[in-house]
């Protein structure tokens, strides 16, 4: 996008963002037979002042009124910089997307810092460092990275709420591991088997790989992605260990 926003679609964005603070806001900008328009969407994230869902008929309403040239967002309480989650996020929608920082000080008014943009330029998140964003990049999007970028296997993508685990929903059941290709083994496991492991949860709720050598890696709720030895804890909350039909194996 390389002619700068328009003023006032920047007033615009300052004015969602300070309205919504400290909900994170979310919208559009769009180019509209008028000249360009930010359109005000909602945020439908369980979590709001974490992070945003801009809801995929906000995104259809805002398309029959003109091409969609940019996605907004606003980070309460932080600077502008992107994390690896917008960054992953702006890949994934093909669009420049614009962070703008909205802070407050004791006794003051809201107010609007700086305005950062990305574009999607071939990013990927590191396997190892890279910061949590549930459902963005959490233990299981590190197991699918990890899949296609070591192995060769290109595992689906699932739409998952916070906490499904308490909701009934069974994300690293068998039955659905099965139909992506894994199951249970006999021996020893090797480089690439992933893990299930039970969490202060009624199922099997988080996942890690396993790289040979004792070690594993996986990804914890608010922390970044990292390498440890598995056994110890890890190992008593191990429900099952299964192995990709198609894994690569050198």
């Amino acid at each position: 996008m390389g002619e700068t926003m328009q003023q006032t679609t920047l007033q615009a964005i300052q004015a969602h963002a300070v309205a919504e603070y400290p909900r994170e806001c979310c919208g559009l900008v769009v180019a509209m037979a008028g000249g360009e328009a930010y359109v005000a969407c909602r945020n439908a994230a369980t979590t709001p002042s974490e992070h945003f869902i801009l809801p995929a008929e906000d995104f259809a309403a805002a398309e029959d009124q003109g091409e969609v040239l940019a996605v907004v967002h606003s980070h309460p309480n932080a600077a502008a910089m992107p994390s690896d989650a917008d960054r992953v996020m702006c890949e994934a929608s093909g669009l420049p997307w614009h962070i703008i920082s909205v802070g407050q000080c004791t006794g003051a008014d809201p107010e609007c810092g700086d305005l950062q943009t990305i574009e999607p330029c071939g990013y990927q998140a590191p396997l190892v460092g890279r910061q949590f964003a549930h459902g963005i990049t959490d233990c299981y999007a590190l197991v699918r990275d990890f899949y296609a970028r070591e192995l060769g296997v290109h595992l689906s993508q699932y739409e998952r709420e916070d906490d499904w685990w308490e909701k009934g929903q069974d994300l690293y059941s068998l039955d659905r591991l099965r139909a992506e290709g894994f199951d249970l083994f006999d021996g020893e496991p090797r480089r690439g088997d992933m893990v299930l492991m039970q969490i202060r949860s009624p199922v099997p709720n988080h996942a890690g790989v396993l790289l040979g050598d004792g070690q594993m890696l996986h990804h914890l709720h608010g922390r970044l992605s990292d390498v440890v030895p598995y056994g110890g804890m890890w190992a008593e909350r191990t429900r099952y260990i299964v192995r990709h039909k198609d894994a690569r194996h050198d």
